[in-house]
């Protein structure tokens, strides 16, 4: 299927490794015009160079999501740039506390996750839909989580905030689409990467006592495919939700999980 994105401006917000360097070069193979935007600019650049060798133009913007004065300079360097924005893909995110029971995280954890989480997504919602508004035109996709559709033991503050997104994004849906905008969340299980080995599946083995295969294996498990998500699996949902391929979807949650959140 041709999803007819060539030449589509997109804006992406941490773009330098995992899931985040997989959305970056999947637009990047169907043509699109890229924004680039993270806090370490020195870290997008490799991606942003990958991007380049495909072809296709790629601005690269130090933003720091949190700050509304610079998420607002991002939509106006990306107007400046391409002459609009086409598509929003909101990528950053972090973690917070793994393995903490809600009493034993501090506000300053779960302060500092909530604000990453939601905050930066509103942000750059709030900088690019005018221009969107005033063309009739535009696909917002917020990458959020599974536990934001299932709690989860030791990720409060982070399945807080994943929730949180989940209303964001369904309340803007609600309100962008007479303009013609639709803005979806995807919803990633456990990613395979770094992240996923060392830290999550690391905080399991120490507390079943079994090796990091093991831990691996038991996360697995518990997906009816029995497989876990990887990079590309998240990027191919972020083509398909920012396409017109998906044109009457909007406000939908769509689990990339093997069979976790919705079953």
């Amino acid at each position: 299927m041709d999803l007819q994105l060539k030449d589509k401006v997109v804006v992406i917000t941490g773009p330098a490794k995992g899931m985040g360097r997989a959305i970056t070069l999947a637009f990047a193979k169907e043509g699109c015009a890229l924004v680039l935007t993270g806090r370490d600019v020195a870290a997008i650049e490799p991606v942003a160079a990958e991007a380049r060798d495909l072809g296709v133009k790629v601005l690269v913007v130090p933003c720091d999501l949190t700050d509304d004065t610079q998420t607002e300079a991002l939509g106006r360097a990306a107007e400046e740039a391409f002459g609009r924005v086409d598509v929003l893909v909101n990528v950053a995110g972090g973690s917070g506390p793994i393995g903490k029971t809600g009493w034993e995280t501090t506000a300053a954890e779960f302060d500092e996750i909530v604000r990453l989480n939601m905050s930066g997504c509103f942000n750059t919602m709030h900088a690019v839909l005018p221009g969107m508004i005033a063309r009739r035109y535009g696909k917002i996709v917020n990458v959020g989580g599974t536990f934001g559709m299932r709690g989860r033991a030791g990720r409060m503050a982070y399945s807080a905030s994943k929730w949180g997104l989940r209303g964001i994004t369904k309340s803007f849906a609600l309100e962008a689409g007479p303009h013609n905008i639709n803005v979806n969340n995807v919803a990633p299980g456990m990613v395979d990467g770094p992240r996923f080995r060392e830290k999550v599946c690391a905080d399991m083995a120490k507390r079943l006592n079994i090796t990091l295969e093991e831990a691996m294996t038991k996360h697995a498990m518990d997906y009816a495919l029995r497989r876990v998500t990887v990079d590309d699996d998240v990027a191919n949902a972020c083509l398909f939700l920012a396409s017109d391929a998906s044109r009457q979807i909007t406000g939908a949650d769509l689990p990339v999980d093997g069979g976790w959140a919705s079953l």
